[in-house]
């Protein structure tokens, strides 16, 4: 982006480009050994308290003997892309410039493969640093369909995922995300539009349906990551997708045994309920003083 070579002074290639020079100039540090010992165990308790914000971490870390102060674990949760898995009242707020798609799936009852698509990034700790995975999951076959391992949060990486997935598998209905900067962001809003899907983001009471991305994560990291201190991101990224063969072979065949009987349940909840607001439409309304029966 910066030319040093070019006959404009750094200064005013900075003004330009609307960047800070003192940007130009500085170089990123080096996480701490002590901040990612920090991240492992923030990340093993997120896995396990996935209700947990940074306050009830520091106090679940205190019981264990780590002290740190609640401002420190909230600037490594986002470092590391994690936050509490529990409705928010509202304090999230959308990068400037970013368009947030409304939320599609609440009550829709989704029932076949390639119907619906979810993405989601998460953390992945290594012997000394750590790097970023994202997967593209079938919400109804829950087949991994693509992932990537990226040593940061840029929507390139989120952008190359959805362009495999959809070279392997063909075109979704819906492909859902969380409001991340990096799914926000145009470059990739831009690819998964192309293909005429409609784009849906979580939202305000809809924290529930990621929890089965929340389950992927948590068999990567206790069947692979926890038990191995991968020394390179190579050895992360074969290591993971050996993972991937394994949770694809067995997750297709338990649906291949048992349908979509959790999908059945969920959209006969739905007719259930609907026919119960008809029943109360229906039914006359008793005015003060008046007696039943």
């Amino acid at each position: 982006m910066i030319d040093r070579e070019h006959k404009l002074s750094i200064t005013r290639q900075a003004k330009l480009l609307g960047i800070s020079r003192g940007t130009v100039y500085y170089l990123p540090q080096p996480v701490s050994p002590a901040d990612l010992a920090l991240m492992r165990k923030i990340d093993e308790l997120h896995l396990e308290h996935p209700f947990m914000g940074a306050r009830m971490l520091r106090r679940q870390l205190a019981r264990q003997g780590i002290h740190a102060g609640r401002r420190h674990i909230r600037t490594l949760m986002l470092r590391m892309g994690i936050e509490a898995l529990a409705p928010q009242p509202g304090t999230s707020k959308a990068v400037p410039g970013h368009k947030v798609y409304p939320y599609l799936l609440r009550k829709l009852a989704i029932t076949r493969a390639n119907q619906v698509w979810a993405l989601d990034t998460t953390y992945i700790p290594m012997a000394r640093g750590f790097v970023y995975l994202t997967a593209v999951v079938d919400v109804v076959s829950r087949k991994v369909l693509a992932h990537k391992l990226a040593i940061t949060l840029e929507a390139v990486h989120a952008k190359e995922v959805i362009e495999q997935a959809f070279a392997r598998y063909g075109v979704p209905e819906i492909v859902n995300t969380d409001q991340g900067s990096q799914f926000t962001a145009e470059e990739f809003t831009r690819v998964v539009l192309a293909k005429e899907c409609k784009l849906s983001m979580d939202g305000r009471g809809a924290w529930r349906d990621n929890v089965f991305v929340e389950r992927l994560w948590r068999s990567v990291k206790y069947e692979r990551v926890y038990l191995k201190a991968y020394d390179s991101v190579s050895a992360a990224r074969s290591d993971i997708a050996e993972n991937r063969r394994q949770h694809d072979k067995h997750t297709v065949g338990a649906k291949n045994a048992i349908g979509s009987q959790h999908m059945d349940v969920r959209v006969e909840g739905h007719q259930i309920a609907e026919r119960l607001n008809e029943q109360d439409k229906s039914r006359p309304t008793l005015g003060p003083g008046t007696r039943v029966g």
